[in-house]
């Protein structure tokens, strides 16, 4: 089992791998497996690079992200600007279904909600706006549209495990009700844990997850 100082070594020595952060602008806590992020950061999305290196360490439990976004004073877009600009590059994405989708931005912070079809425009709607200048934080309320889910679903999503080379899917269970997919098991990081909902949200008619997958604390 990490100790909670390797736990702290490994995820400094992520964030130092990740190009897009600076790494002294940021503090790590650990306690008992659970990491906390503190500091400030320029840009939203280089806080959101930082949690996702830390998803990515073996043995890391939960994550806590503290990072507070700060844009310099040259950053004079409003509200208002910060959604059309959203709602411009929304238009420009193929898999986006921007006409379902509204917008709202409240001091920086984005709110998402509408309906569209798949899991996949819903996240890659967030993806999105994550890397837009004068984004604080987004809150992702789209729905997904209820679907008939095949009676094969729960064997095409652990082939779906099998087949991706970042889940272990020997430790995965997987328990369907109506559209709604329970995952149960232990996974090895946080990263993994959201590597399987997401293959499970690219089945059709999944519609809601219980993901309580846990992450293992070992070496």
């Amino acid at each position: 089992m990490k100790t909670d100082q390797k736990l702290k070594t490994d995820v400094l020595a992520e964030l130092a791998w990740e190009p897009r952060i600076d790494e002294t602008q940021i503090g790590v806590i650990v306690e008992n497996g659970v990491v906390t992020l503190t500091g400030f950061v320029d840009d939203f999305y280089k806080k959101v690079a930082a949690e996702r290196a830390v998803k990515r360490v073996k043995g890391v439990k939960a994550m806590a992200g503290d990072i507070e976004v700060k844009y310099g004073d040259a950053f004079k877009e409003t509200d208002k600007e910060v959604a059309k600009a959203i709602v411009r590059r929304f238009a420009w994405n193929t898999v986006i279904p921007y006409e379902k989708i509204a917008i709202t931005v409240r001091d920086g912070w984005v709110e998402l909600s509408g309906e569209v079809e798949w899991a996949y425009q819903k996240d890659g709607a967030k993806r999105v706006v994550e890397k837009m200048m004068g984004v604080k934080g987004v809150m992702n309320n789209i729905d997904i549209e209820q679907k008939v889910v095949p009676s094969d679903i729960k064997n095409r999503i652990i082939e779906a495990f099998h087949r991706a080379a970042d889940i272990d899917a020997q430790n995965i269970e997987v328990d369907t009700e109506g559209s709604t997919v329970k995952l149960s098991g232990t996974v090895h990081s946080i990263a993994e844990k959201e590597d399987a909902q997401r293959a499970v949200f690219r089945a059709t008619g999944v519609t809601k997850i219980r993901n309580e997958l846990k992450v293992a604390f070992n070496s």
